[in-house]
């Protein structure tokens, strides 16, 4: 038996559908500078959206095991690329939010720490070109 393989298939214009080893799809397309027509999310976006979910779920989950009381969490990215092809990213900010009662900033700073460091392939993938900087905020749930 074959292993399944993910794919991206051409949609017309610049779009392209891409469906993923687990079988979810997703639209892509350039922007209207490369004869783009905003069908969907341009590659490089989600790239970095992988790494923000990659490194959140992370961070949630550790949370999680340290039983703390986390009630929302998103992680809000910035970035830089270079100016000349391939327009890889220089720099990736990542800003985490975390919701909760009584979330200890010491287990915060941990969990996105380890994701940085040990759990999040992506971010250690693109930190191969990237730096990569975090910080964090902490509001309490009403």
């Amino acid at each position: 038996m074959a292993d399944k393989t993910a794919r991206v298939k051409w949609a017309g214009d610049m779009t392209f559908v891409g469906e993923s080893l687990s079988g979810h799809a997703v639209v892509m397309d350039a922007g209207a500078e490369s004869g783009g027509r905003d069908h969907g999310i341009r590659p490089m976006e989600m790239l970095l959206l992988g790494a923000g979910g990659c490194s959140s779920i992370d961070v949630l989950m550790i949370l999680q095991k340290a039983r703390q009381k986390v009630t929302d969490c998103w992680v809000e990215l910035t970035n830089e690329r270079a100016e000349e092809h391939p327009r890889h990213f220089t720099k990736i900010h990542m800003h985490f939010v975390i919701t909760g009662v009584g979330v200890d900033d010491k287990h915060v700073e941990r969990a996105i720490r380890l994701s940085k460091e040990k759990y999040c392939s992506a971010s250690v993938q693109l930190g191969a070109l990237a730096a990569i900087t975090t910080d964090f905020e902490i509001r309490e749930a009403e």
